[in-house]
């Protein structure tokens, strides 16, 4: 059996979930590398099999024996993988000098590929990315075009051709090192013809669709995990077939303990979803799994992906842990923040118009009919986080050439401020201008964003104007590790800078004569630069029980006092919250959204001013009041790659 080793042949037949395991771990193993046409045809066959028709009556309950599977006899993937490399080598000369992938090379396999898919289908169709389906049914949707390609010169023995995949979309990488971009399928309704094009060109460069050119670039290992993590359980809207979800299960863990989805921030999401439903026993946590796909993005991919954060605001909202949800969602806003809409960001549009529109009203509906005490409407942070997911959004808006918001946004905006008293409002310091962020950032020495590390870093992409320290700024901070800080200075800017200190002037004029002090102020907080924090090693993530992107706090070595006049300053002024608005929209909504009585009407207008445009067109729903957003809350899930 061409490409088939002894060793394959004898894990055949197939009878369940531990045989595909088996043929999955030896792949990954044992081989030099593993054959991606050989698992996702085994993948595609179970899928299939298990998600048809006339066997979706049979799934909507758990079976009998949860690990039994369609019997794999190896003639049956014989005959399928035999037709690939015949299709390949049919049409294209194999490599036999080991020499690098051309452009032309990987246009004309994404050809021969292209040119063989039935044209009357929905491609947005779920099964469609194993190449069992484009074998069988000559069917392909985008994922599974771009993974043919790789497939495909894989079989013809170019092993430098390589998946790349952004949140949405995937294209290929190629060359002797590596840097070399093709698109080989289509993205949207059309099928435009865009393939052998450099991918993340001019205006789209700006696009979510390409991720600021962050890609997840997959080692053979990594395309192995991808075809995995695209495997689709779902037998309609509602169901999922089990034993297909628990096949994915297994071997996104067997791709984890591995070590292969370290880099590949949505797979681990995925995993992370998948254990919500069903923990499995001893291993890691899904609440930990999300925080690391979390980490991967922002250790490996500068903070360029937005889907780990909503994995992990969806569990947040899901466990009813709202406040949690809100931070999350503005953590993902200030990752949109960094692009420019376009037409091609159709699904995080949705995404985020699901959580403005659905979930949010959903939450502000269940908080409002109690008067608990621990009721997130009486948190000013989480109406600090409300105004930053909002701001992302409309920064998103702004220089693109689509706008996003429209009366749809507004209506349920001002609805959910509405909800928070003005007294809780007036809780939270508002920045807008640059210089007074600059000068109160200093002063404090952290960010005052309660996502610190995307905050400055992301904002550094649209504005590169930080400026050092000020003399005097400085030499106060070097006086700190000595003196206590006056919290009315602090907050007001009043009196002296340090308890039983001298006048303010005085000593502004002492402090400008001390020495300056190194960057480093003790490792209790961060000076703003442009250097994100060293991330913490996978062990600290795991158990620190910390959410990437919370308020660094002073660690437990510090000294404690008895005294309450003697607490310290700089965590009094953290309990009133601040968020710097960066958005000219939210900037100069600022008065209203402070005012005692909201002028709902002359908010909605300010929001929706320049940004008309249809409302109620497919698949952009418009104001929801929460009603089934539970079972939304996963959608993403059938939206993948």
């Amino acid at each position: 059996m061409a490409g088939f080793r002894d060793s394959d042949k004898a894990l055949f037949p197939i009878k369940n979930i531990n045989g595909i395991l088996q043929l999955f771990r030896h792949q990954l193993e044992n081989a030099r590398e593993p054959d991606l046409a050989l698992l996702s045809i085994v993948a595609g066959i179970v899928e299939s099999k298990l998600t048809s028709r006339s066997a979706a009556a049979l799934q909507l309950c758990e079976p009998i024996e949860p690990n039994s599977l369609p019997v794999l006899e190896i003639h049956d993937v014989q005959v399928l993988y035999e037709k690939f490399h015949s299709i390949m080598k049919s049409n294209i000369d194999p490599n036999k000098s080991n020499s690098p992938a051309t452009r032309d090379l990987v246009k004309r396999v994404s050809d021969v590929i292209w040119n063989s898919l039935t044209r009357s289908y929905y491609k947005d169709k779920a099964h469609l990315q194993s190449l069992y389906s484009y074998l069988t049914g000559s069917k392909l949707d985008c994922f599974g075009v771009a993974f043919a390609v790789v497939a495909g010169c894989q079989a013809l023995g170019y092993n430098d051709v390589h998946l790349a995949l952004s949140e949405d979309h995937a294209w290929v990488v190629f060359g002797e090192h590596g840097t070399e971009t093709a698109e080989v399928t289509w993205h949207g309704k059309g099928n435009e013809d865009k393939r052998g094009q450099e991918i993340g060109k001019g205006v789209s460069s700006r696009s979510w669709l390409y991720v600021n050119n962050k890609p997840v670039v997959c080692t053979r290992k990594m395309e192995v995990a991808a075809l995995v993590s695209a495997i689709n359980p779902s037998l309609n809207a509602t169901h999922d077939a089990y034993e297909v979800s628990l096949l994915q299960q297994e071997l996104l863990w067997l791709l984890y303990d591995l070590g292969h989805l370290k880099k590949y921030p949505m797979a681990i999401g995925n995993l992370g979803d998948l254990e919500e439903i069903s923990p499995k026993e001893g291993k890691v946590p899904c609440k930990v799994l999300f925080e690391e796909a979390i980490y991967s993005a922002r250790n490996y991919y500068n903070n360029q992906h937005v889907y780990p954060y909503t994995y992990q605001g969806g569990y947040f909202y899901r466990n009813k842990m709202y406040k949690e949800a809100f931070e999350s969602w503005a953590n993902a806003s200030d990752v949109i923040r960094l692009y420019n809409y376009s037409r091609d960001d159709e699904e995080i549009y949705k995404e985020f118009l699901e959580i403005a529109n659905e979930l949010i009203p959903h939450i502000m509906k269940v908080e409002s009919s109690g008067f608990s005490a621990s009721s997130i409407l009486k948190k000013p942070e989480c109406f600090a986080n409300l105004l930053r997911f909002y701001d992302g959004i409309c920064q998103w808006e702004e220089g693109s050439a689509t706008p996003v918001l429209h009366i749809g946004w507004a209506k349920p905006l001002v609805n959910t401020i509405s909800k928070f008293d003005s007294d809780v409002r007036a809780q939270v310091n508002i920045i807008c201008d640059k210089l007074e962020e600059d000068k109160m950032s200093k002063k404090n020495g952290t960010y005052f964003n309660n996502n610190n590390y995307a905050s400055l870093n992301q904002t550094n992409l649209k504005e590169k104007d930080l400026t050092n320290f000020h003399p005097s700024i400085e030499a106060l901070t070097a006086a700190c590790s000595e003196k206590i800080l006056n919290p009315e200075y602090l907050l007001q800017g009043d009196g002296s800078p340090f308890v039983g200190g001298e006048s303010s002037s005085e000593s502004q004029a002492e402090t400008e004569k001390t020495q300056q002090p190194e960057t480093d102020n003790g490792g209790d907080y961060l000076i703003p630069n442009n250097t994100p924090p060293t991330p913490p090693d996978d062990s600290e993530l795991a158990f620190s029980g910390s959410q990437p992107g919370t308020s660094h706090r002073l660690d437990s070595t510090h000294p404690s006092t008895d005294h309450p006049e003697e607490e310290d300053p700089v965590a009094r002024f953290h309990s009133r919250p601040t968020v710097v608005l960066r958005s000219q929209k939210m900037k100069q909504l600022k008065d209203l959204l402070l005012a005692e009585k909201l002028n709902t009407h002359a908010i909605s207008l300010h929001l929706t001013a320049q940004s008309q445009v249809q409302v109620g067109k497919k698949g952009r729903g418009t104001e929801g009041d929460g009603g089934g957003a539970e079972g939304g809350a996963r959608a993403k899930r059938a939206r993948r790659e």
